[in-house]
């Protein structure tokens, strides 16, 4: 078994990052793994929603792997910090819902990597940090532009100049986190919320997402018209017409993703 398992069921693909012995550290090996694995998403057209999670009970990622980068000349090292920023934008820009499922510790590169998804699921006794100034350096891939955009520069700046781990609680508080749950419920909480998008109809909720994500790039009216191509892309769909023939039938809709 690799350093990412890839996983396909009901249309919706799971990616584990699977070094728990290292509380799944961001190695090269296991960055171009994962391009590999959304390569396959990209390609895939059935697919629904992503779930992106950690192995073991203790961390989702604690970031990079300083143990290999401690014996990396300064060219690798920038190799890898390119890999990194290559592979989350990869993550941020797949048209399907993504959803990072936090069962413990998320520190550095594993909470950029968080940030790069759409929604953001923790157990309670998950922490999170920007850490690397407290290493010497700043947040390398993505971690100070996408948490700004999230949670607005005071905040960003406070997390990230201070390096200080919080609680999944209190980055619910900040508004880092969707959702945070006791760890026995994580998996069944995560399932209900992956369902509650994916029993909807793939194009619209594809569209939906493109939408607005360029809501934060233009300005209103370029925005409502994006919104209105977008929408217009939905009503030739097979899709459109079953879940108006769903509701004269008084029957739930079966979405094909046509």
């Amino acid at each position: 078994m690799g350093t990412v398992v890839y996983e396909l069921k009901d249309h919706v693909a799971t990616i584990t990052l699977n070094r728990p012995e290292v509380l799944n550290a961001l190695n090269y090996e296991l960055l171009v793994e994962l391009e590999i694995a959304l390569e396959s998403i990209l390609i895939h057209p059935d697919i629904r929603a992503v779930v992106i999670t950690g192995a073991g009970d203790k961390a989702f990622s604690v970031g990079a792997d300083l143990k290999e980068r401690k014996h990396l000349p300064d060219s690798m090292v920038k190799r890898n910090l390119t890999k990194i920023g290559q592979v989350f934008n990869m993550i941020e820009q797949l048209p399907q819902p993504t959803i990072c499922v936090l069962n413990g510790y998320a520190f550095g590169g594993g909470l950029e990597l968080s940030l790069a998804c759409d929604f953001q699921i923790a157990s309670d006794h998950a922490k999170i940090g920007l850490t690397e100034t407290s290493l010497g350096i700043i947040p390398g891939a993505g971690g100070t532009q996408r948490l700004t955009k999230l949670i607005g520069q005071a905040k960003a700046l406070e997390l990230i100049l201070t390096a200080r781990h919080i609680t999944a609680v209190e980055a619910l508080e900040y508004g880092i986190m969707t959702k945070v749950c006791s760890s026995s419920e994580l998996q069944n909480t995560a399932e209900e919320f992956v369902q509650s998008i994916t029993r909807n109809a793939p194009i619209a909720i594809q569209q939906a997402k493109f939408a607005v994500k360029q809501a934060g790039n233009v300005d209103l009216q370029t925005g409502l018209q994006v919104e209105r191509k977008a929408y217009e892309l939905t009503l030739h769909t097979e899709d459109r017409i079953e879940a108006l023939n769903a509701f004269s039938e008084k029957r739930k809709p079966v979405f094909k993703g046509k």
